[in-house]
């Protein structure tokens, strides 16, 4: 069943009306995997390794490619150092596809000049990754009064800077849930409850494959770090018997190779003599 891609408009139209899902990929694999799941949402970003994103700029455009129905955020780890570096490299993100940039760590004053030139910005508030050491490290937010209507003061002074939406990372649900009634833009959980207009997760979490820390807020789908260990199991087996092939010169399988006529053969050995 087709269905057809959000814009931003419908993105922001979804509030109070339906629960977005939205998911983090890191391959064209998953991304297609998230088309073919129905995902309303998948978020990307490249040349982070800080961060576990490893894949390029020109895998964004194959997840695009992947994933034609899925609204699609791009960006958050490359960091930038100007207004002007801000406006390129979102405009870079928008030529490939993008329907949304991620901002999280951009001003009030970026944030405005971007929305005056109509590019749609989602924010993040509570726990960011990126402004940790300013909160006291990777610590949930929003646990007492006074930190709580820090959070709603934040979430409202980026609606006003122009941004179509907030992820709400490690915030409490109830506070989360009277943050997403107070404002008009759409806010995206993690870790924050139900409440919010959307549930985001990283596809390494919801697939099992996390390497080292996993985050409180991560649900577990499959296992796919045993499956990968199994492959690799695997991948190790096969390259030893093609390296013991190798060594005993089983490479002479007429499954695999080509053959030549005796007669022609007899006639090489003959031409061959003269050199």
């Amino acid at each position: 069943m087709s269905r057809k891609k959000l814009t931003v408009y419908d993105y922001l139209q979804c509030k109070g009306k339906r629960q977005l899902s939205v998911m983090f990929v890191h391959s064209e694999d998953e991304a297609a995997a998230a088309e073919e799941a129905g995902i309303d949402m998948i978020c990307t970003s490249h040349d982070a390794p800080q961060f576990g994103i490893y894949n390029s700029f020109d895998e964004l455009k194959r997840i695009r490619k992947a994933a034609p129905t899925c609204f699609m955020q791009s960006g958050g780890a490359v960091r930038v150092a100007s207004e002007y570096e801000a406006m390129k490299l979102s405009h870079k993100y928008l030529d490939i596809g993008a329907d949304v940039i991620y901002g999280g760590n951009w001003s009030y004053k970026w944030i405005k000049a971007l929305r005056e030139e109509f590019v749609p910005i989602n924010s993040h508030v509570g726990l960011v990754p990126g402004n940790a050491t300013w909160i006291g490290g990777f610590v949930a937010q929003g646990k007492t009064a006074d930190k709580a209507i820090r959070i709603l003061e934040h979430t409202l002074e980026l609606q006003d800077a122009g941004v179509i939406g907030v992820e709400l990372e490690v915030v409490p649900p109830k506070v989360a849930e009277v943050v997403t009634q107070k404002v008009d833009i759409m806010t995206l959980s993690m870790g924050s409850g139900s409440g919010c207009d959307g549930q985001y997760l990283f596809a390494n979490d919801v697939l099992g494959y996390t390497k080292g820390h996993i985050p409180r807020h991560a649900r577990i789908y499959k296992d796919f770090k045993t499956e990968h260990e199994k492959l690799q199991r695997e991948r190790v087996d096969a390259f030893k018997s093609f390296h013991e092939d190798t060594i005993n010169k089983k490479f002479d399988d007429p499954k695999i190779t080509v053959g030549i006529e005796d007669k022609e053969y007899e006639k090489f050995l003959k031409l061959a003599e003269k050199f």
